[in-house]
């Protein structure tokens, strides 16, 4: 449908179905000549997981929304523009009352939800009277000022949450992927420093043996040039090269037959190039550095096709992108082996940032012993106590009990002492 395809795809990055009315360009395949072709049934594609921390209500409010027609009729005709801004949000206001019931009741729960986890990050760090609706303004997805009803500020805000979310998503894995690298070769000095100076040597001869291995693969094309595009029609749709067609292509791996290329349809074309230089068996080839490349590989084709910026690809961007030069000559593809991905003065930074996390932790640590230390104390004074006080008390039982017992004669016989 086309609203979800426009508010999923650009603001969400689910994967769904658009309307009939809105079928691609029709395109002859000869379907006998690709390989392994196999029917998509777009109703069991199922959405994947966008990585927002509110995914599950996201989708769930557009599943509900969904099941409005009149909603549904006005989104097939809107735009990006009028979903970012907000003003087709103000649509909610006319759906039934049945939907709005549902609505409210997808967020109650997301406010509950989050107020769970605020207590039970609260309770770990052990604070107490914490005003738990204050801190809900944290989450921007929702209006935490009216937490039993959605509202149309509640569509406009979680549409510009995941918009703005999702923008910056691929920036926050870059950062992760570069500290990820800085870790590595912290690791490793740090191990090195550990060696003797001939087993030091050995592991720096071996390192830059894998490191040669590594680099030591056939050329990869680049990303969304001819030369890489016609490898994939010939090696993985089994078709003659000297065939290649564009639309052809494009229609072949527009998987769930929607008109757009997404962003996984993109990152799927690039295997073929990402095998050429990872191999999972390869102990010198690392797993998530070859995501990181398909990353940027995407990154840098939508960057190239994408003209709307809406983080999709249609037919015709596609098209135009394969008259350009650079598609027929483009410059060679330098892959993350041939990439400084950090200098020593930012391996420096983020060493002396491990260094206060982990004086940080030793600190807490520290404490955390000498609490320890002090409730085995008081364990310890406590069963010493405990000990005294049950000694006091078997002697004065004993004491009691011999007070009870006369006095008995050299025989045997009991002494009575005669009352005066």
């Amino acid at each position: 449908m086309m609203w979800r395809t426009i508010l999923l795809r650009y603001c969400f990055l689910l994967v769904s179905c658009l309307l009939n009315a809105l079928e691609a360009v029709p395109i002859d395949i000869d379907k006998t000549k690709v390989k392994n072709t196999q029917p998509v049934d777009s109703a069991k594609i199922e959405p994947p997981d966008t990585g927002l921390y509110y995914d599950e209500y996201l989708k769930q409010v557009i599943d509900v929304l969904e099941t409005d027609n009149h909603f549904r009729e006005k989104l097939q005709k809107a735009d990006i523009e009028e979903i970012k801004s907000g003003r087709l949000s103000k649509e909610l206001d006319l759906v039934s009352h049945h939907v709005r019931t549902k609505l409210d009741e997808l967020k109650r729960q997301e406010v509950a939800r989050l107020r769970m986890l605020i207590k039970a990050k609260l309770d770990s760090l052990q604070d107490t009277g914490i005003d738990h609706h204050a801190l809900l303004k944290q989450f921007d997805h929702l209006n935490h000022l009216n937490p039993d009803k959605f509202e149309s500020t509640d569509l406009d805000m979680l549409i510009k949450a995941a918009t703005s979310d999702l923008e910056h998503y691929d920036k926050t894995r870059h950062e992760e992927f570069k500290k990820y690298e800085m870790m590595k070769e912290h690791e490793r000095r740090e191990y090195l420093k550990t060696l003797n100076e001939e087993k030091r040597k050995e592991e720096e001869s071996k390192f830059e043996e894998m490191r040669k291995k590594h680099e030591n693969h056939p050329k990869v094309n680049h990303p969304g040039s001819k030369d890489q595009l016609k490898e994939v029609w010939e090696e993985t749709d089994g078709l003659d090269p000297n065939d290649f067609d564009p639309k052809t292509f494009f229609k072949l791996h527009d998987v769930n037959n929607d008109g757009f290329l997404d962003e996984q349809e993109l990152e799927a074309l690039f295997t073929k190039e990402l095998e050429k230089v990872y191999d999972p068996k390869n102990e010198e080839d690392d797993m998530i550095e070859m995501e990181e490349e398909r990353l940027r590989m995407r990154e840098h084709v939508m960057n190239e096709v994408d003209a709307n910026k809406d983080r999709l690809v249609t037919l015709d961007e596609f098209l135009k992108a394969t008259e350009k030069k650079e598609f027929l000559e483009p410059d060679s593809w330098e892959t993350l082996d041939q990439q400084q991905l950090f200098t020593e003065e930012e391996l420096k930074e983020y060493e002396n940032l491990i260094s206060l996390q982990e004086n940080e932790l030793k600190k807490k640590a520290d404490e955390l012993q000498k609490q320890k230390e002090e409730l085995q104390r008081q364990h310890d004074q406590l069963e010493a106590q405990k000990l005294e006080y049950h000694q006091v008390v078997q002697q004065m039982e004993q004491k009691k009990l011999q007070q009870e017992i006369p006095p008995s004669g050299p025989g045997g016989e009991l002494k009575f002492q005669p009352h005066i």
